[in-house]
């Protein structure tokens, strides 16, 4: 006989109060084993929940709208085939055992009269690299505790927001993640105070103009995609949090766009087949930044209060241009792969990237960043630090230059870097050298085999 299932969230990356954005399915479809049933729009990426099993939608848990975690219920699903056992003792038998819920911690009641879950406990503020918030015991009276959850007051403290400032959309005031963004946003554009703990003041703006556009000509306006806003206030955090310095530099990859255009000439055939990734200028950079992140572990590294952690992975993180917003896939180990390997994987991660189906994993743990804007045009920017890390490195359109050779000028390729570094863990000299060291990498690769 057939078996009621429930199907749930899988593994997301850590992420809560994930929102749904599609229902795939509807009760009385049937669904294939990972066939997918809602899609969830995270930061900045949209994944769907697959189905662990054939059978017959019953009922939908969810519905547009709603926002889930992980092991949150979506579906109850009449299971069939093998995925249904032929007795009710069959099925006992199959059925994972089901884990012990955890204690429930106390709860505080707020003025909506909603609990708000308790945090365990966690190590202290400084050792998480998040300023340190006075106690006054005045605030934590019930009546004044803001309506959020453990995860939005972490994220509103990495971006020294007084939660008592900010109003809540959700049901009963409750105060999500958008609702610190939008005030970050208005302390940014409008004039709002922003206090920031622990670093002596907080920013201190004057009121953005308030302008009525249509009564100079025709206007249009459109709103936002969400991963605009989401990343338009970790880019204002991180400009406005990091002491950004840009080193410029130069280098001759003459040679290496050579090697390059003759490896693809090489590969053509199972390019175009499909089996084999081409080979881009990006992919040669990954392999040298690596090299030049082994010499100076400094830029492999992030700030955790008063320390620095020096990483002894390397995974990098490319800038991908996509229809809904720029978003970082990171490539892992890069250390351990060729130049070949780096391109293919690269092409798939962008792929990805562009369907808007890159899972939060892939966007996570980055050491260092690239951003390259070589295929567009330009001849340098000023990047801005992916926080936590401490330093990225932006590239612009390469372009052939008389260079002098000690007898007579030589047309050479030339390829602008723009080495944007966190001032409080690099100083110029360290970025000079880095910077240096890259160029000659890129002039004649066989160095990073030395």
């Amino acid at each position: 006989m057939a078996e009621l299932k429930e199907a749930r969230v899988p593994d997301i990356g850590g992420h809560g109060d994930v929102p749904v954005i599609e229902l795939l399915v509807k009760p009385g479809d049937t669904v294939a084993k990972d066939q997918g049933l809602v899609t969830l729009e995270s930061d900045k990426a949209t994944m769907e929940v697959p189905s662990p099993f054939a059978g017959v939608i019953k009922e939908l848990k969810v519905k547009l709208g709603d926002t889930v975690a992980e092991g949150a219920l979506v579906a109850v699903i009449e299971a069939t085939g093998a995925e249904a056992p032929a007795d009710p003792v069959a099925a006992a038998t199959a059925a994972p055992p089901v884990p012990a819920p955890a204690p429930v911690a106390p709860v505080a009641m707020v003025e909506s009269g909603a609990p708000v879950p308790s945090r365990a406990p966690v190590a202290e503020p400084g050792q998480l690299g998040i300023p340190p918030m006075r106690f006054e015991a005045d605030a934590v009276l019930p009546a004044k505790v803001p309506y959020a959850s453990p995860a939005v007051r972490l994220y509103a403290r990495e971006l020294g927001v007084d939660l008592l400032q900010v109003t809540g959309s959700g049901r009963g005031g409750r105060i999500g993640k958008e609702d610190v963004q939008a005030f970050v946003k208005g302390a940014l554009s409008g004039g709002v105070a922003l206090p920031a703990a622990g670093v002596g003041g907080g920013l201190s703006l004057i009121p953005w103009p308030k302008v009525d556009f249509a009564k100079f000509g025709e206007i249009e306006s459109t709103p936002l995609s969400r991963i605009q806003k989401i990343s338009g206030a970790n880019l204002a955090r991180n400009w406005a949090m990091i002491p950004h310095v840009t080193q410029f530099d130069d280098a001759d990859i003459t040679e290496l766009e050579d090697l390059r255009a003759a490896l693809n000439q090489e590969n053509a055939k199972a390019i175009a087949a499909g089996k084999a990734g081409k080979v881009t200028m990006l992919a040669f950079l990954i392999k040298a930044c690596v090299t030049a992140l082994q010499k100076y572990p400094t830029f492999n590294a992030s700030l955790d209060g008063d320390n620095l952690v020096l990483k002894k992975y390397f995974h990098i993180g490319f800038a991908a241009d996509t229809p809904n917003g720029l978003v970082v896939p990171v490539l892992r180990d890069a250390d351990q792969k060729g130049v070949v390997e780096i391109a293919r994987e690269m092409g798939e991660l962008a792929a990805l990237a562009r369907d808007g189906k890159l899972k939060p994993e892939q966007m996570q743990g980055g050491c260092f960043t690239i951003s390259s804007l070589g295929g567009i045009g330009g001849t340098a920017f000023t990047p801005i630090i992916n926080a936590p890390e401490v330093a990225i490195l932006g590239v612009s359109k390469s372009e052939t230059k008389p260079v002098w050779n000690g007898e007579k000028f030589k047309p050479r390729l030339i390829l602008p870097l723009s080495l944007s570094y966190d001032h409080r863990v690099i100083d110029g000299a360290a970025a000079a050298r880095f910077t240096s060291y890259l160029g000659q990498l890129l002039a004649d690769l066989r160095r990073a085999m030395l």
